[in-house]
């Protein structure tokens, strides 16, 4: 891979001028979607949030989903124990919900009504967050971990990168026990290759990237 250091403002801006460039923007009527793929020490919701107002300075309507608002029960996430790690690979998120309330919607002839989240992992509750209408030229940003392992279908998708060390360093004591699954993650779906653009971000003061495909 060729890296490029960037500034995190210049990437979001330089993200935003792909979504918007004619060869790219959204068919009348439908709506982009990207994601930002990474481990919860990724911080993946700084990107969405500087990209969203990148675009909007665009005059691009933008919602950002994170992927822990559609985190399942803790009767469900938990029933095989706190620390197991073949569940949280593939059950603590309701990728079937964020198919339902997020991509759904946003399908061509969708309705871009979006359910932002819906359970709270704090609470253990649902959230009862009123859908948000995305209107037609919108760009949808969902965030979070293991988001390219379920064929979610995103027009951009980025994956931040961290090293294993870096990734162990930066991940919170109680957190670490997830670290097997993220190495699963890396070695099973191998997400630097299945995403558009990758970012390496060991040291999030100084960031890099692959640029964006062959933009």
């Amino acid at each position: 891979m060729q890296w490029e250091a960037i500034t995190w403002q210049r990437m979001a801006e330089r993200l935003a001028g792909h979504l918007d460039d004619p060869d790219h923007a959204p068919e009348q009527g439908s709506w982009q979607r990207v994601g930002i793929d990474g481990a919860p020490a990724a911080e993946t919701g700084v990107l969405a949030g500087r990209l969203a107002d990148a675009l909007r300075l665009r005059g691009r309507p933008s919602l950002v989903v994170p992927a822990d608002g559609f985190l399942r029960p803790a009767s469900l996430r938990f029933e095989f124990g706190r620390e197991d790690v073949d569940s949280y690979l593939g059950g603590w998120y309701d990728t079937a919900a964020l198919w339902r309330e997020v991509f759904g919607p946003t399908d061509p002839g969708g309705t871009g009504r979006v359910l932002p989240d819906l359970w709270d992992p704090v609470t253990d509750r649902a959230t009862r967050s009123p859908y948000v209408e995305l209107p037609p030229g919108g760009v949808l940003l969902v965030h979070g971990p293991l988001l390219l392992g379920h064929w979610f279908p995103f027009d951009l998708s980025v994956h931040i990168r961290l090293s294993a060390g870096a990734l162990a360093r930066r991940t919170e004591e109680s957190a670490r026990w997830t670290l097997p699954a993220f190495a699963r993650y890396e070695a099973d779906t191998d997400p630097a290759s299945a995403a558009d653009v990758v970012v390496r971000a060991d040291d999030p003061r100084h960031p890099a990237w692959t640029g964006i495909g062959a933009d």
